[in-house]
């Protein structure tokens, strides 16, 4: 199993910006699939294998920080 990350998109919007989808990504920013949904995205990433990651707080993603993602 991989890790891959959740991430809703646009990215770098601030916090209560509206969400126009949600794309699942791996460790290097490439997009797997996107989603209307988070929970769609997290259902077909675990569906297809990966363990899916969560930021903790929207703005703060950095893949190279463990600290900032939740597995979903």
């Amino acid at each position: 199993m991989s890790n891959v990350f959740v991430e809703p998109r646009p990215k770098g919007k601030p916090e209560g910006s509206p969400i126009e989808d949600f794309v699942v990504e791996d460790h290097v920013d490439h997009v797997l699939k996107s989603f209307r949904t988070q929970d769609e995205a997290v259902r077909w990433a675990k569906a297809t294998g990966h363990t899916p990651h969560i930021a903790r707080v929207r703005h703060l993603n950095d893949k190279k920080k463990p600290d900032q993602w939740r597995e979903a």
